[in-house]
């Protein structure tokens, strides 16, 4: 299947641990990234205002299995893939690769909520963005 969306990027000094390898929870942030870019590609933010309501995405399930080691410098192809549209949810996976070598595989489910003064509350995803993704949940 081809992916939704698709970075790369380069494995910065930081992002290692004293092995050298790129730390567990580097890879969260890296799928947060591509997950982040294909949100704007398709002109919606993460966390803005949408009709007078403050929106946002928080996870409500994430996981990663890690497959081979990153290091520093390695250059990371990063995929997201749609598993699930669902009214107030998207499921993500997401594929990172260096090369031809599949380094993790992850997995992120995230809710649509509105923020408000009460609280928040999972929301209706908005009509344009729904048939996007919705788009993309079968191959081209």
């Amino acid at each position: 299947m081809k992916p939704a969306f698709e970075i790369q990027r380069r494995v910065e000094f930081y992002e290692t641990d004293m092995a050298g390898i790129v730390h567990f929870s580097n890879f969260f942030r890296f799928m947060e990234a591509c997950e982040h870019a294909f949100l704007r590609s398709l002109d919606h933010e993460l966390h803005g205002m949408l009709d007078g309501l403050e929106t946002g995405w928080p996870r409500v399930h994430a996981t990663c299995d890690y497959r081979a080691p990153a290091r520093f410098g390695d250059l990371l192809d990063v995929r997201l893939f749609i598993d699930e549209v669902r009214p107030r949810s998207v499921r993500y996976r997401f594929e990172i690769a260096g090369g031809d070598t599949l380094v993790a595989e992850g997995r992120i489910a995230a809710a649509h909520v509105a923020i408000t003064d009460d609280g928040i509350q999972a929301v209706a995803l908005p009509d344009p963005l729904r048939e996007k993704l919705l788009s993309f949940t079968h191959d081209s």
